[in-house]
This record gives C-alpha cells, structure tokens and sequence, in this order.
C-alpha cells in the first residue's frame, strides 16, 4: 500500500525520534533519591521543557508536585473553536536492577536485532517521543488541528501521586475533550491494541520484629523467634497451593470476556523455564487482567555473602497487591495490612506502612473518541482491525483525571507491548511501533479534530 504525505513525514522523523529519545535514555531518572541523585530526574525535566519550548509550546512549566517531583507541562494552541486533547507520558523509569544483566549500558540507547535497547525506551520516554513525532508530522501537513496539552509526569513509576495531587488542587490545568494516555501498549507487536481496563495497586512495606537483637543462631536457635523465618510464613500465606492470591476477604474469582491470551503465548511472552507452571487458575486473561495479584518486590535481611550463624531480630518487605477494576484499593489496602497482621506466627510484632496506592480503571470503549482511535490505528496498521484488551499495570493517574473531567474521554495507547520487556533487564522499543504509533495519534488528532 502506497505510504501517504502525513506516513512518509512520520518515517522522514524517526531518524530524530531515536536522537532524541537516546538523548532521554541517558538521564538516569529514578525518582528514588535513595537510589540515584535527584539532579537526574530534574535534568530530564528540563530537557523536556526546552524541547517543548523549542516545538512552539506556550506556558510551559515545570510543576512542584506535592511528592518532591517534578512533572512538566505545556500548551500548543490550536484553530479557535477547536476540541482540546491532552497528551500524557512520564520520563520517570523503573531502577535499572542488575545491571551486570544488560547486554548493553541501560541508561544508554543501543541498536540491536531490529529494536533500541534502553531503560524507559518504551516505559514511557518512548511514549513522549511518540507524542512529539504526531505533533510534528501534522505541523508539516497543514498544522496541529487541535488544542494540544502535555504532561510529563516524574515519578509515575514510584506510585507515590504527586500528579495526581497537583492536578486535584489545580483541576483547569488538565481540562480536556480527549485524553490520551501514552504508557499502556500493543497486545502483540502490530496488533494495533486500546487498553481497556487498569488494576489499580496498593503498595506496602510489612516490617516484623522479634527480638531486641541478632543472637547466636548455636546457641540461642530452635527456640528463639527468628523474625526473617516469620515474615516469610506471613509471605507464604498471601498465596494459595496453586499459587493464587489469597487475602482474607479479597474476592478473587472474576472472569474476562474480552480479548483472550493463550497460555503458550503467555509463557513465551514470560519467558517462563521449562517444567516449571504458571500461577493461579481461570484463563490467562482472567489472572493478569481481571483478579487481584500480589507480588513480593524486596526483603530487606542479611545477604548470603557476609551472612553470619544468627537468629535475625528483624526483617521487612516491600509488597505489591494489584486490583482489578471494581474494586477499591484504599479497601484492599486495609485488607492486605489485616491479612499480614493476622498471619504472623509466634505473637511477632508485625507493623504494616502504605507506600503507594492507585485505583483501577476501565474506559469506556464506546465513546466516539474510540472510533477515531479505531480508524486511525486501522490506517497506520495496513488494515488491521484495532484490539481491545486489559493491561494487569497501574496508571492511578487515570482515575484522577476521570473524575475531575468526567466529560473526557480517555484513551490508552502505548510502546510496551510483550518483547519491550518493561521493568525488566534489557527493556526495549521496537522503531517500527513507534513509527506507526506516531502516525496512528497524528491520524486520530485529525479524526477527532471533525
């Protein structure tokens, strides 16, 4: 099929899609002061107020939101009278994890096999290069028929809502007819694929005690409490013998009816090892998109290089509980802290402390903005027909903006379909969904326009 004059512009600017996104690739923006320095996250920042001021933005500005991160904002005017469409991404990424793991340097845009190798390349830096390649393209092509808003969020991925507050205690900035999240992602690279639905998550730190100090596991173990011993019956008990989630008075056996995910190519997507199963019962789709999860992220006890022969006075872990849509996290919150309390052994001291927490989302799918969305995804994709499907991740920042503008319809397009591995070593963007992405959001920009 012959390439159209808005499809051959899109493929003319990826060239300076990949600069950029190097360019943004190598700020090393954890939003985790703990982990890397916060000059990182503000240097990102700043990069993006400068490209956005240098694309013809006005009012752009950097937003002190109230977690100590900053998020970034602009505004590009469009012809008078027409629709606003607000763009969102987020330049905050996951830690890199081992970087000994990474083929190549994670904070560095490398080139291998067909895809840019690179932490945030797809989640979600990839996403706001998406974003300013439609808006470019059309600038060559008669011009942005839209009014256009961007925000950058900077600490998405910590969970901890400082976007979400600003935008409550500022509801006129973010005012939209569309919204289109840029951070969900293809079902399969090209199949062009709307998410549907978000769990929502809560995050929690469990600490236990049991000692006032380390003893001489020789002399003192096999009757004093050891407290790393305790938390992980307390772990334990979050999952079932087929490895399900299981907190007290959390209901978990909900099914979807929607688009489903065949398990051979759920284990390949995985990369699960051979012999070993997989979790849970009910379809893949029931168990990743519409039932809760639990995921143990950190324990924080002796390493075994250096480990001693003690009985551990204390222990803590850092733990993820996502939720499907309908129901509420800050409820599931107070479920899972009873579950951990309840659970420990031995009358250990066990003290559970809310870190994060987001709501679930589903969109409607009806809208007319899904039409436009549809077409446009149909035209970038060569004829393929738009999927819908969920997404087991959390965006809390979409329940904010549907009840500040209910009257907004919300869209969720993205980069980070299965190969792009997300939160993994070795995350990836495939040039070729970003490409046709672009032209899709540009297409729908003009769709929606009227």
């Amino acid at each position: 099929m012959p390439q159209s004059p808005l499809a051959r512009t899109v493929a003319a600017l990826q060239p300076r899609a990949r600069t950029e996104l190097a360019e943004l690739v190598a700020f090393k923006s954890v939003a985790d002061p703990a982990q890397f320095p916060k000059s990182e996250c503000e240097a990102a920042a700043n990069w993006i107020t400068d490209t956005l001021r240098a694309d013809g933005f006005q009012d752009v500005a950097l937003l002190d939101t109230p977690d100590g991160t900053q998020s970034v904002y602009g505004f590009l005017p469009g012809p008078a009278g027409a629709p606003t469409v607000l763009l969102y991404a987020h330049y905050d990424v996951q830690p890199p994890l081992d970087e000994t793991a990474w083929v190549s340097p994670p904070f560095e845009l490398t080139e291998r096999d067909g895809r840019w190798y690179g932490r945030g390349a797809a989640d979600c830096k990839g996403g706001l290069i998406m974003h300013l390649t439609a808006l470019r393209a059309l600038k060559e092509h008669g011009g942005v028929p839209v009014n256009v808003k961007v925000v950058v969020e900077g600490s998405e991925e910590q969970g901890t809502g400082g976007l979400e507050r600003y935008a409550e205690a500022h509801p006129d900035l973010l005012t939209a007819d569309a919204i289109v999240i840029g951070d969900t992602g293809n079902f399969r690279v090209g199949l062009p694929t709307v998410t549907a639905t978000l769990r929502g998550m809560t995050l929690v730190r469990v600490q236990v005690g049991t000692l006032e100090g380390n003893l001489h596991s020789g002399q003192f173990g096999g009757a004093a409490p050891d407290a790393l011993a305790a938390l992980i019956r307390i772990l334990d008990s979050l999952r079932a013998e087929d490895g399900s989630t299981t907190v007290t008075g959390l209901a978990a056996d909900a099914t979807w009816d929607g688009l489903q995910y065949a398990e051979e190519d759920f284990r390949k997507d995985a990369k699960v090892l051979d012999g070993v199963g997989l979790l849970g019962d009910g379809t893949i789709a029931d168990r990743i998109w519409a039932r809760p999860a639990v995921t143990v992220l950190g324990i924080d006890c002796p390493p075994v290089v250096g480990a001693t022969p003690s009985v551990q006075a204390g222990a803590r872990a850092l733990v993820s509980l996502r939720v499907p849509p309908g129901t509420d996290a800050a409820e599931a919150t107070k479920l899972l802290a009873a579950h951990l309390e309840t659970a420990a052994p031995w009358g250990a001291r066990v003290t559970v402390e809310q870190v994060g927490q987001g709501q679930a989302f589903r969109a409607d799918t009806t809208s007319p903005a899904y039409t436009s969305m549809a077409e446009a995804l149909q035209e970038a994709y060569d004829g393929a027909e738009m999927q819908t499907s969920g997404m087991g991740g959390s965006i809390p920042l979409c329940n904010t903006l549907a009840a500040l503008y209910p009257d907004a319809e919300i869209l969720l397009i993205g980069l980070s379909e299965p190969e792009a591995q997300i939160h993994a070593v070795n995350e990836s963007v495939s040039p070729q969904e970003l490409e046709r992405l672009s032209l899709a959001e540009a297409l729908f920009l003009r769709r929606f326009a009227g």
